[in-house]
């Protein structure tokens, strides 16, 4: 009888959109000194596509019906539009990117690929859809008074990161989220105290989680591969990404799309 797994790597080879090869994860998170107007907020993270290999165009258009049908109320993508091709792909992605839906906005920073190919392309495209990318800097999402805060740090693979520029301009008070492509990178956010989640992605998962290894690992997502994280008073969470690289294969790894429910921190009966 075929596997389950079997039967997945199966469907992850066709070439047409099918719903269930992807997983809608679900990530609640407490944020100290999150105000009760944000609590039950919906952030939904989308990460590493790669458009043009595994993720036809036809793909990308369900996955971006996927998101939106999550009502969110933001959106993160976490980096690795492409891959290896702009010519013929942008667009695509521009055609996806500018059906997205969030009550708030739409947020990315940018991955290494991105940074390899040509990065200013890239820009342009999102900059034209509508998204709003974090190029060490912060965005305030507002409720009357209350406040919260989104980072995106540059990418970390080629040195584009500025953690200090971040801190500079971000405000003292209200919650803070921080994108970063690499998962790794937690290591350094975490220790600055101000940010309550980093979301990254740049693994997807590892690709390949293996009985009695778990998933693949390399440069900077060796200690944070796959999955939620309590990196000091930080929760790491790094996504498996939608899309694949040069290698098409997921084994034990299924594409996801996270929906982070933001919630206010509970200590014994007192909201913190």
């Amino acid at each position: 009888m075929q596997s389950a797994q079997t039967g997945l790597m199966q469907r992850l080879g066709r070439q047409r959109f099918d719903p269930d090869q992807f997983e809608i994860a679900t990530l609640p998170v407490e944020v100290p000194g999150l105000d009760p107007a944000f609590s039950g907020y919906r952030l939904v993270q989308v990460s590493d596509i790669h458009l043009g290999n595994w993720v036809t165009a036809e793909r990308w258009q369900g996955i971006v019906g996927l998101v939106n049908a999550q009502s969110p109320d933001a959106i993160a993508l976490t980096g690795d539009f492409v891959s290896y091709v702009l010519d013929g792909v942008l667009d695509d992605l521009a055609a996806g990117l500018s059906r997205l839906q969030a009550r708030d906005v739409i947020t990315a920073v940018m991955g290494n690929h991105d940074h390899w190919m040509d990065v200013a392309r890239v820009r342009q495209v999102l900059a034209a859809s509508g998204v709003v990318e974090l190029q060490n800097s912060v965005y305030t999402v507002r409720r009357d008074t209350a406040v919260l805060h989104i980072a995106g740090v540059d990418n970390i693979t080629v040195g584009a990161d500025d953690l200090t520029a971040i801190l500079a301009m971000l405000p003292a008070d209200g919650p803070a989220i921080l994108l970063a492509h690499e998962p790794d990178f937690a290591d350094t956010s975490a220790t600055t105290g101000r940010f309550a989640l980093q979301l990254s992605g740049h693994s997807h998962g590892g690709q390949m989680v293996l009985p009695k290894v778990g998933p693949m690992r390399g440069p900077l997502f060796k200690r944070y591969p796959n999955g939620r994280y309590q990196v000091g008073q930080m929760v790491q969470y790094t996504n498996r990404g939608v899309g694949t690289n040069a290698i098409r294969l997921r084994y034990r790894c299924q594409p996801e799309i996270t929906v982070i429910t933001l919630l206010p921190a509970v200590r014994g009966s007192e909201i913190v």
